[in-house]
């Protein structure tokens, strides 16, 4: 069996590894130049850690990260309303929750990858059916054969263009501010994640390695984003706890990235004959419970092994039976999540703080328990 994966992103690359450990052959095409170390971090749940101890990476991510032991929603000045324990989770099961740059957990998977090779400058254009086959065209003009495909090309996906052309982008109205800075926390914040709340906007904070803290700041707009200029990100945040505006002055403005933040309205149907999707490209989320990267990644795992259990019809079915209805979980959680968090009216935002203070710890850990066990194939 040889599949082809277009998108060499944490998604494509995990799945690649996890094909290479099956003895199935890869190749990945990735419309970059040029693989770069994008400023941003990331959050590998416990899911995600569970998905990288079986492929034998836990321990050189959690060499190159930062354990988080708790996750907490807190009021502008850092006061918490809410807090997920994750150490009930890492004994469970022997897993760490890993705050980790994205650029360097690409780097471990691109490292890991041996006989399969990166093809870079491949922006697929199109998919043609064949009688016993598909042709790939690419923008540089390149063309192959191929039997078996893997959507791994996110949000905008031409895999899935090309398959499934009747579906949706979401537009949340949130610009998101991403960044990575050299800033000593104070010690109470260096295992845990912070997400302070305030007045349709929000900012939220980890440390990803020594003294390095990757963070993120959103706020709602009307029209357009241009509502809001980077250069007044210091005066969006003024009213927040000195931390957040330590982090953010110190943070230099050429390395923070700028985004509207959308979502993948939640489609029924994942594959089309031997073209399947995995990641963003089937379930792009919003990224308000962390679980983009960590379902893409759970992705790879459970459709590895349904194409070594199973025929390639077969293998996709059950992929998708048993990763929709959890990933389009996380979808609509994650865009309530989204809305909630940007209440402008003054009493709704007091009656949400109420509602987040009185959720007993031991729904909030039903709820992550859920998203962090993997499917049984």
């Amino acid at each position: 069996m040889n599949i082809d994966i277009i998108g060499a992103g944490i998604g494509g690359l995990t799945t690649a590894i996890a094909l290479e450990k099956k003895g199935i052959k890869t190749r990945v095409f990735e419309q970059a130049e040029q693989i770069k170390p994008v400023g941003a971090g990331i959050i590998l749940a416990n899911n995600a850690m569970q998905v990288y101890e079986k492929l034998g990476l836990r321990k050189i991510i959690e060499e190159n990260g930062n354990p988080i032991s708790s996750m907490n929603i807190t009021k502008s000045n850092l006061k918490p309303l809410s807090r997920i324990d994750l150490s009930y989770f890492e004994r469970r099961h022997n897993i760490k929750n890993i705050a980790i740059h994205r650029g360097k957990l690409q780097q471990i998977l691109i490292n890991r990858l041996k006989p399969t090779k990166i093809e870079l400058n491949h922006k697929l254009t199109s998919i043609e059916k064949n009688t016993n086959d598909y042709s790939l065209k690419f923008e540089n003009g390149n063309q192959i054969q191929s039997s078996i495909i893997l959507g791994a090309d996110g949000l905008n996906s031409i895999v899935r263009q090309n398959i499934l052309p009747n579906n949706s982008i979401r537009n949340a109205n949130q610009i998101c501010w991403r960044g990575v800075t050299e800033c000593e926390l104070p010690i109470k914040f260096r295992n845990e994640l912070n997400e302070a709340w305030g007045k349709s906007e929000r900012f939220g904070f980890v440390q990803i390695a020594e003294n390095k803290v990757y963070w993120y700041a959103l706020k709602s707009f009307k029209k357009n984003k241009n509502e809001f200029s980077l250069n007044n990100l210091e005066q969006y945040f003024a009213d927040y706890n000195s931390v957040i505006k330590d982090i953010i002055k110190s943070t230099k403005k050429e390395q923070i990235n700028t985004a509207e933040i959308s979502d993948l309205k939640p489609t029924s149907i994942w594959y089309k004959e031997n073209v399947g999707l995995i990641g963003d490209s089937a379930h792009a989320t919003t990224p308000n419970m962390g679980q983009g990267a960590c379902q893409a990644i759970e992705d790879a795992f459970v459709l590895s092994e349904c194409l070594n259990k199973y025929e390639i019809t077969k293998a996709f079915s059950e992929y998708q039976k048993l990763r929709l209805p959890k990933a389009h979980q996380v979808v609509k959680a994650s865009w309530l999540v989204g809305k909630m968090a940007h209440f402008k009216n003054p009493l709704l935002i007091g009656f949400r703080n109420q509602m987040l203070r009185l959720v007993p710890s031991s729904v909030n850990r039903k709820q992550n328990e859920q998203i962090f066990q993997l499917a049984e194939i």
